[in-house]
């Protein structure tokens, strides 16, 4: 297939060029810039420079284009991910997800795409304690809570209503663990080293997890296999404790284990990543993933998957 790729050059952008190419897919990279452009190059993706939040801009680049799908990968969290409710990378990102993807399903209208996958995150499911049971696709998604988690609720519901609404696109939503790996955990790393991303002295909570590599192999999946108007959770085997996840991190780059703050404190001064540790609890069932899509990990648990960071971290 002609393939349109939005944030080709991020975290999971990168794998997954790489890994649509091996499967023989052709691959064009939306980038804003000249530099994002040199990078689409070496990943053998053919670039196209355009502001996916400027319509004219992006309708402009791709006139002449033509495509069998597009994919919205897209977020604005290069550095790291955001803490406080009001991080301009979660404004962004929420941005990205609302009136980017808005603008990319009209790309792929215009350019004659029939497949249209968008990522989504299992936070949609709500930031609150799940139980113990397994969360399936059929769970309520995207219901807004009324509380400061509106507008990251609000754009993963939107971010999958342009993706199931729009007329003649067959559109899939990819509900991602927590991304980590070689590329999406080099600031997480930093931090960790420098004992600068503390844990809460209690957490309790569990949380999906998935490795880029697997996320996107998942991904190309999706694009050959998925079921139109279908929601895919991506996570790996083994729900993780934070706290599991950060020492198992620690230990794979040498790093001294994590400070500790009491739960008071990480709401002050850390209010987003304090609910994602205290209060979401989730056990999401990646079921349907490897019976439709035929898709399973090959990190099946974060304790297999932090091995790739130690190869890597510096």
């Amino acid at each position: 297939m002609k393939v349109v790729v939005a944030g080709a050059t991020g975290a999971i952008g990168r794998p997954l060029v790489t890994a649509l190419r091996a499967r023989g897919h052709q691959v064009y990279a939306l980038t804003r810039d000249g530099r994002g452009a040199e990078v689409a190059r070496s990943l053998g993706a053919t670039p196209l420079v355009a502001n996916v939040m400027d319509r004219k801009d992006l309708l402009r680049a791709t006139e002449r284009l033509t495509a069998d799908a597009v994919i919205h990968e897209l977020t604005a969290y290069r550095h790291a991910p955001p803490t406080h409710y009001h991080s301009p990378g979660l404004l962004r990102t929420n941005a990205l997800r609302e009136t980017g993807g808005k603008h990319l399903v009209e790309l792929a209208q215009r350019a004659g795409a029939r497949r249209y996958l968008t990522q989504s995150v299992i936070f949609g499911y709500g930031m609150r304690d799940h139980g113990s049971r397994p969360v399936t696709e059929q769970d309520p998604f995207g219901r807004i809570p009324g509380d400061v988690n509106d507008g990251l609720i609000g754009a993963l519901h939107q971010a999958e209503s342009h993706a199931w609404r729009a007329p003649g696109i067959d559109g899939i939503a990819l509900r991602y663990g927590i991304f980590y790996g070689p590329g999406a955990s080099d600031a997480f790393t930093r931090a960790l080293r420098r004992r600068l991303f503390p844990l809460p002295s209690t957490t309790t909570g569990h949380t999906g997890f998935v490795h880029v590599a697997d996320a996107a192999a998942a991904t190309v999946a999706a694009l050959e296999r998925g079921r139109p108007g279908q929601a895919y959770n991506i996570v790996d085997d083994e729900p993780a404790s934070w706290e599991a996840a950060f020492e198992a991190t620690a230990a794979a780059i040498g790093a001294r284990p994590p400070l500790r703050l009491p739960p008071r404190l990480m709401r002050i001064t850390s209010p987003l990543t304090a609910a994602q540790m205290l209060d979401f609890s989730i056990r999401a069932s990646n079921a349907k993933a490897r019976t439709e899509l035929g898709w399973a990990p090959r990190y099946p648990s974060y304790r297999d998957g932090v091995r790739t960071l130690a190869r890597v971290d510096h």
